[in-house]
């Protein structure tokens, strides 16, 4: 019975590690591009907040399921900018809650605006013990609720956590057509530690690009990019989106690796302004992976506020950049 338990130990958290070490998965990347590289903090060149909720792989039970909230603006005071990003990410009996505090620095010229930025912050991490169920194990609805018995000590009944702190960094260009990016997250290569286990977070790279392209007056085309790795494994994103007076927008993303044994989804966007400072976005996948027979696909929304007005003091940059983009 203890070596069948502490096997389980073993797989549970192998993946809980490999989960912890991998971010959040977004379809709509593009609206989100202050989790990836504190280097885009203020590049709305206004006051920016976005929201977004995520439910992968519906129909799994213990599947993913994803919130956050992010905001951001530009400090012409210190040349700069300053964002704060929280993020709950859920798994099976796991959660995962981060936070985040970017700063930029960025130095403007004709060709556009460098960013250099740096980010800090913490990671909690939340193992619930009562969701966990073990061949051996003793659960019985009782008068006062379900009696848990995994038969191993080494489970917790109930929850625990841990928190660490972490940092980041990231580059990013922006001109009137082009953007490019280069972040990584957990710089520091932190541990959580839980209850005498120890799970190092691995640095994880993230390379993104985007080009407007305007075809007349009233459709841009954006494709997109985004490559996410650790190093020892790669994840690419890429996109396209059409954007038609301003006003409404669509297209569709490929997550995948580079075989076709590893190929994730096929995302369909779709978007509109609400106002003349909100816009919303939804994302439907098409699981393409064998995870296609037990789930119906993954569903994901986002909304953005922008003021669109200049904030603070300070004299403002010499150029400001503002590109059609989500």
């Amino acid at each position: 019975m203890r070596s069948k338990t502490t096997l389980l130990v073993f797989f549970l958290f192998s993946a809980v590690l490999g989960f912890s070490q991998q971010p959040a998965q977004y379809s709509l990347y593009m609206m989100n591009q202050l989790n990836w590289n504190p280097g885009y903090a203020g590049l709305e060149h206004s006051l920016s907040v976005t929201g977004g909720f995520r439910e992968q792989w519906v129909g799994l039970e213990g599947a993913p399921s994803t919130q956050f909230i992010s905001a951001h603006m530009p400090l012409y005071i210190a040349r700069g900018g300053i964002g704060i990003h929280l993020e709950n990410d859920e798994a099976g009996a796991t959660k995962r809650t981060s936070s985040y505090i970017s700063y930029n620095y960025q130095v403007f010229s004709d060709a556009g605006i460098l960013s250099f930025g740096v980010s800090a912050g913490f990671v909690q991490f939340t193992l619930d013990g009562s969701r966990l169920r073990t061949p051996e194990g003793n659960y019985l609805e009782g008068v006062g609720g379900m009696v848990i018995d995994h038969q191993d000590e080494l489970l917790p009944l109930g929850s625990i956590n841990t928190m660490t702190n972490t940092f980041g960094a990231g580059v990013y260009f922006q001109s009137e057509k082009l953007e490019l990016g280069v972040g990584v997250r957990h710089l520091n290569e932190p541990s959580l530690d839980l209850e005498g286990l120890s799970f190092p977070l691995k640095r994880a790279f993230f390379l993104n690009a985007g080009y407007n392209l305007e075809v007349n007056s009233s459709l841009l085309l954006m494709p997109s990019l985004m490559v996410q790795s650790d190093l020892v494994q790669t994840q690419t994103n890429v996109g396209l989106i059409a954007q038609y007076n301003e006003n409404i927008f669509g297209g569709a993303t490929y997550r995948g690796a580079h075989s076709p044994s590893s190929q994730d989804a096929v995302a369909i966007i779709v978007g509109f302004k609400i106002s003349e400072n909100m816009r919303l976005a939804y994302a439907y996948d098409l699981t393409l992976s064998e995870l296609n027979n037990v789930s119906t696909g993954s569903h994901e929304i986002m909304i953005n506020y922008n003021l669109n007005k200049r904030i603070g003091a300070g004299r403002p940059p010499r150029v400001i950049y503002n590109p059609r983009s989500l």
